[in-house]
């Protein structure tokens, strides 16, 4: 594989990921109704200290283990961000 043959299979994983994203920022829509519903936190900190224990004890690398929780930290405020807006006055 040559440079170019590199980037067009990272352009594909970049396509894969902006998918996955949004269809996790959909799912974290739906709990964020329910959580409306139940009168519940948007905030859990205890799952997300299980989301990034379970990311670190499933890495295989290259990426540190710091990186990985840094990574979902970013996926999982934007991801309570989303809901706040979208909940706020539902």
């Amino acid at each position: 594989m040559d440079i170019s043959d590199l980037r067009v299979e990272i352009d594909r994983l970049d396509r894969e990921l902006l998918r996955i994203f949004n269809e996790r920022a959909a799912l974290a829509l739906k709990i964020g109704e329910v959580k409306k519903e139940l009168d519940l936190p948007v905030y859990d900190p205890s799952r997300e200290k299980r989301i990034f224990d379970a990311m670190t004890a499933d890495n295989p690398g290259p990426l540190e283990n710091d990186a990985i929780v840094r990574l979902f930290e970013r996926v999982i405020d934007e991801s309570r961000s989303l809901e706040r807006i979208r909940t706020k006055g539902k």
